[in-house]
């Protein structure tokens, strides 16, 4: 018999794998992308003191577009970036989140990197 694939448990083990290698540290923090069917949430987040530094939704009132399309990731990854560099941080690892670089992870990466940040 075949037995489908749980799709998020995949997202997950994708997720944990790259979590081994990849750490924020408050000079480099890690900009973390979560993808939902509706919404698209990204944080950047200092690891070793378990804080975030900075937020940004499709929720917020900045965007326009309340979707989790690519019209929204790149919103979203300019807003990141602003806020980001408000708080004088220029450089950070990127945190796919288990999902495929393609679409809206890439979007909203090359948008943060138009927005200044750098990784």
């Amino acid at each position: 018999m075949i037995t489908k694939t749980d799709r998020k448990a995949e997202r997950i083990r994708r997720h944990k794998r790259v979590r081994r290698k990849v750490s924020g540290t408050a000079e480099c923090p890690r900009l973390c992308v979560f993808r939902s069917n509706s919404n698209l949430y990204v944080q950047v987040i200092d690891d070793v003191k378990g804080v975030t530094l900075a937020q940004a939704s499709t929720l917020d009132k900045e965007v326009k577009t309340k979707k989790a399309n690519k019209e929204a990731a790149k919103e979203v990854g300019t807003l990141i970036a602003k806020r980001a560099m408000e708080k004088k941080i220029k450089t950070v690892v990127f945190d796919r989140g288990g999902y495929i670089y393609h679409g809206v992870v890439k979007e909203l990466a090359e948008a943060a990197r138009e927005g200044g940040l750098e990784f």
